[in-house]
Parts: C-alpha cells; sequence; structure tokens
C-alpha cells in the first residue's frame, strides 16, 4: 500500500481514532529526526492524524495504523516513529514498555518486536502530564518532621506522586502544601523530596527530603542498602520453611508489562526475608513479617506470589482461595472478602538522619482494615 497523494483520498486508509475533544492545536514544526525517520519509510503508511490536528493534551488518544507491504519486518519502534512524528523514538519505546501499543489485538512488550505486513497497530498516549505539580491540602499522618525530612504514614489508596491517571491526590501534591514551595524541585519537579515509593494500595511508613543535600544522602543509603525496611504481610497458606529468605530476579512480567515477576532475564537481583508469625484460618493464612534486602518494584507481592503465598486482597499478583474461604465462619468470610488492597504494611524504616549520621527508627501499627481482617481470622478455630 502506498501513501495518498495530497487531496486524493482513499479507503484504504489507516485511521487515528480521537477518543476525546477534537480541539486543534497549532502547527508543530517536524524535527530533523522525525524527518529522517519518516523518509526511511517512504510510502509505508497511510495515517489522518495532521499536525495541524493535533489532539486535545487533556485528553488520551487512540492512533490506529496498518502496515504496508513496505514496512514488513520493520522494527516497530522505528516504524511507529516513521508513522507518527509528533512521538520521538524514546517515548515510542516508553509507550511499549507501558503496555499501551497493540499488534492486531495483542500487547507489545518490546520495542525491537518486528511488524509483518497488514498488521493493525493500535497506539494510545495518555494525555501530557503538567511539569510541575501543584500542591493540595490534604491531610497527612505524620510521624515525624524536621528541617532536612519528613516522615509520614502513608494510607492505602495514596499514590505517592503524579503520574497519567493520577495527576492529583498524590503524596507528592500533599507534600508540596505542607511543606511550602521550598520543596519544589527537590530531587527533581515531578517528584519534589521523594526517595522511595511505596504501592498506591500498600499503607506504611515513608521517609521524604525537605532539600537537596538530604535527598542526596537518603538516595544513597537507598542504593547502598543501608536502610531498614520491614513489613507485615498476610497471605494465603503457610510457607514452608516457616522462615526463609526468597531470592529472585525481578522485571517486567514479558506477557503484562503492567506486572512484574521473577523472570530468567533482564531482571534486577532481589531478595526478601520473611517469617511466619501467626498461623491463622486453621492453616489457610498466614501473617509474616517480611524484610527487604532490595527494594524492587512490587517486590514482597511478586517473591511470596513466585513462592505460592499470594497476599490477601492482591489483584494483581494473587486470586482468592475459595476452598479456604468456604471452611471459615461468616465472619471472618467477609472480613477477607471485604479487603479492597493487598494486605501489606509498611511497619518499621530506619535509617541514618542527613545531618548528623544518628539513626532514626519508626514504626507504625496495623492500619485498622488490616487489624480488622487478622482479628477475625484469629478467632477461627
Amino acid at each position: 500500500m502506498t501513501a495518498p497523494k495530497p487531496d486524493q483520498p482513499t479507503p484504504e486508509r489507516a485511521t487515528s481514532e480521537r477518543k476525546t475533544s477534537e480541539r486543534k492545536t497549532p502547527q508543530r514544526a517536524m524535527s530533523e529526526r522525525a524527518r529522517s525517520e519518516r523518509d526511511a519509510f517512504p510510502g509505508h503508511w497511510a495515517h489522518d492524524l495532521l499536525p495541524e490536528e493535533l489532539p486535545d493534551p487533556d485528553a488520551q488518544v487512540l492512533h490506529t495504523l496498518t502496515v504496508a507491504a513496505e514496512a514488513d519486518g520493520a522494527r516497530i519502534d522505528r516504524a511507529l516513529t516513521a508513522a507518527l512524528p509528533e512521538l520521538s523514538r524514546s517515548r515510542v519505546q516508553a509507550l511499549i514498555q507501558a503496555g499501551r501499543v497493540r499488534a492486531d489485538g495483542r500487547m507489545i512488550a518490546e520495542p525491537k518486536t518486528r511488524v509483518k505486513a497488514g498488521q493493525r497497530l493500535e497506539v494510545a498516549v495518555p494525555p501530557a502530564a503538567p511539569a510541575t505539580p501543584r500542591g493540595e491540602s490534604i491531610p497527612l499522618a505524620v510521624v515525624y518532621e524536621d528541617a532536612a525530612l519528613i516522615v509520614i504514614d502513608k494510607p492505602a489508596g495514596m499514590v505517592v506522586h503524579p503520574a497519567p491517571g493520577n495527576e492529583t491526590g498524590t503524596l507528592v501534591n500533599a507534600l508540596i502544601a505542607h511543606c511550602g514551595d521550598s520543596l519544589q524541585g527537590i530531587g527533581g519537579e515531578r517528584r519534589p523530596g521523594i526517595v522511595h515509593r511505596l504501592d498506591k494500595d500498600t499503607s506504611g511508613l515513608m521517609v521524604a527530603a525537605k532539600t537537596e543535600p538530604a535527598h542526596h544522602a537518603l538516595v544513597a543509603q537507598f542504593a547502598e542498602r543501608a536502610i531498614d525496611r520491614a513489613y507485615r504481610a498476610v497471605c494465603w497458606g503457610v510457607p514452608d520453611p516457616v522462615s526463609g529468605r526468597i531470592e529472585g530476579d525481578i522485571g517486567r512480567a514479558p506477557q503484562n508489562r503492567k506486572k512484574m515477576a521473577v523472570v530468567a532475564r533482564g531482571g534486577r537481583p532481589a531478595a526478601t526475608q520473611y517469617k511466619v508469625r501467626r498461623v491463622l484460618a486453621r492453616g489457610g493464612i498466614a501473617e509474616l513479617s517480611c524484610k527487604l534486602e532490595t527494594g524492587r518494584t512490587h517486590q514482597v507481592r511478586v517473591h511470596l506470589a513466585e513462592a505460592g503465598h499470594a497476599l490477601l486482597g492482591d489483584p494483581t499478583y494473587g486470586r482468592p482461595r475459595h476452598r479456604v474461604l468456604r471452611e471459615l465462619p461468616d465472619a471472618a468470610q467477609q472480613a477477607v472478602r471485604g479487603l479492597t488492597r493487598q494486605a501489606l504494611h509498611a511497619e518499621r524504616l530506619g535509617f541514618a538522619h542527613p545531618d548528623d549520621g544518628r539513626w532514626c527508627s519508626f514504626e507504625r501499627p496495623l492500619p485498622q482494615d488490616l487489624q480488622e481482617v487478622i482479628d477475625a481470622l484469629s478467632r477461627v478455630t
């Protein structure tokens, strides 16, 4: 298939479908890089998203393209960059790695994937994020604060920093309002003060920096694995042995880029120590203490799931064990089924203070939702 000549529409044209508004924005000049990529694939695509029709930056755009015979065998990142000059190649690669590119309905995991003639490609481009987050008056559970840092007890349901789909209501928005404009730019415009993260639905202790020196010092401690981090968890089944160490490199799951997994290649080394605190539900559930030796994304959740003991309430890495639930009294069943997030809480955090090196250690008890589940299961005999 060849690209249609100007003013000569053809029914074979692939389309770019807009899911939201039709607001037009000024035409953008094509970069030399984009022009060279486009010229590398002359006539390979038919595509109707013209520069003068660039989408509303507040709306996701779905580009739909059909691979022509001349593009058969090209890398998907190069091919999409040539077809969509408003996207840089690094941007296309990031979209692929975020699971936003599909070929014939199948999610593409690697930018080096080769395309085939006739394939239907879909690229979902999220709305542009504002460069600098704004402060929002959101209550914070402050555990400790001084001129250099702040320690907070993050509730489940709060995202740590703005990202597509969660631009407001984050911990960063709350910290900017709480600490004032002095926090802006510390450690980066998008994530001021942030030196580590907790998953949205994991509760517990976090430390954030309020000065640039504190940020550098805390980041270095995390990198050197000098931070003490302990979690409380509730999992399906009872690990055997009752205390031990789980090792396994963690990386993006090959079949689902939105998930992490223990992988044979391409992952980063990870190790989690665990100990059974209590056996619950007649051996069907256990309460654990976990200590991180490394700090990978979703580490505790991935390692326990890999060991066959996924966390209660984890919709990503586990499923309810209905046989265990059926054998529980109604009150315990309702408590477990009513848990709306993974049963994981960061209960202890320790580090050397950036200013004077003194050791600081903080602990927080389980939040009410997890304590109620454990209490209900503890009554099962």
